[in-house]
């Protein structure tokens, strides 16, 4: 397993890249807008991750700029966890042998998403090439925010 980036919603980007870069620091490893989804997310890494950041994608700080206003309260500004694992399949299926809901299965074999005890939201990403579409993943529904 390894650690791959923390997510924060921001409703500034401009501001909060000030922020996080002039002010804090950390450095833009990249940048991605989705102009179907109408969102941007940019990546920020320390000064010594950055060349791990730029090569592997990680340890990075993901800030979401949704294009659409939004106002954040209870805590939705911070997004998830994110980490990449082995094997998706059998790390949710552990989880949900002890007791763990999967709030986004795994149905293809890329992500899934479940919530700590505490409601922190944890997103997985199967490590290398999508892993094939396998039962019971593959029809299992979605059972919650993620």
């Amino acid at each position: 397993m390894r650690y791959l980036h923390t997510m924060v919603r921001v409703t500034d980007l401009d501001a909060s890249l000030h922020f996080y870069s002039t002010l804090f620091g950390l450095t833009e490893t990249r940048r991605y807008e989705n102009e179907k989804g109408r969102f941007t997310l940019v990546f920020l890494a320390a000064s010594e991750d950055v060349d791990a950041s730029r090569s592997c994608g990680a340890p990075s700080l993901e800030l979401t700029y949704n294009w659409d206003p939004e106002e954040y309260t209870g805590g939705r500004n911070f997004g998830h966890l994110a980490y990449e694992v082995d094997d998706i399949y059998a790390i949710c299926q552990k989880l949900m042998d002890n007791g763990i809901t999967i709030n986004r299965p795994p149905r293809d074999g890329h992500m899934a998403f479940v919530r700590s005890p505490d409601g922190i939201s944890i997103e997985i990403l199967q490590k290398g090439a999508d892993l094939a579409p396998a039962e019971p993943w593959a029809s299992m529904p979605n059972t919650g925010a993620w």
